[in-house]
């Protein structure tokens, strides 16, 4: 990634300079220097050195390469603070949500780097929505059969099945067969409304 990529020179009252000394702190606790954080982020030292001072702002892929880098999430990168969670997820708590046809159970607590979701896809619903966003998505089939395209490659996988795949690859998700398909998902989120992107619909169908 290019410096160039990391965004725009900002004043001192723009409103992520609060994430500057955030950023010095976290890569001090991971016991990095300014050159080898650089260097690992594809940065010069000068560039992530304005980046600590406020000089300039970063760009929701950079967070997530940050946060990567010095192993935390984009929230705590942020300066967010999150009151305790229950880490169970009981069964009876996983309320429907339902969007474009496929129906989301929350499988998760919510505030987290990452999301999980049980998922259920219906036959022909957002198999021609191309998405693409920062961060990593990991996917479980559990009943049914999954048509996932990533790039220009097509995978039909079945139940047991999986991927792993880092989520700025453009992909689509269908299912194959008639009855639907069933997944385990789970993503890495941005503390963003910005964080997804759909490029679709797109004409013609998955080979």
């Amino acid at each position: 990634m290019n410096a160039s990529d990391a965004g725009p020179p900002v004043g001192p009252s723009d409103e992520l300079s609060a994430v500057a000394p955030q950023l010095r702190a976290l890569r001090r606790r991971a016991a990095l220097t300014l050159e080898a954080a650089a260097r690992t982020a594809g940065l010069s030292p000068a560039h992530l050195s304005r980046l600590e001072t406020g000089q300039r702002q970063p760009s929701l892929p950079m967070l997530l390469a940050l946060a990567r880098i010095y192993g935390t999430t984009v929230s705590e990168l942020l300066g967010e603070t999150v009151a305790d969670r229950d880490a169970i997820v009981r069964a009876g708590g996983m309320e429907p949500t339902r969007a474009g046809g496929w129906t989301y159970f929350q499988a998760g607590a919510p505030g987290r780097g990452m999301q999980a979701l049980r998922v259920r896809v219906p036959y022909g619903s957002q198999g021609d929505i191309v998405r693409v966003h920062p961060g990593e998505e990991w996917l479980y089939v559990l009943r049914g059969r999954l048509r996932l395209r990533l790039g220009d490659t097509a995978h039909l996988l079945a139940s047991g099945d999986s991927a792993h795949f880092d989520s700025l690859t453009p992909h689509r998700l269908a299912a194959e067969d008639h009855d639907g398909v069933e997944l385990l998902f789970v993503h890495t989120l941005l503390q963003s409304p910005t964080a997804t992107l759909c490029l679709g619909p797109l004409t013609g169908e998955l080979p």
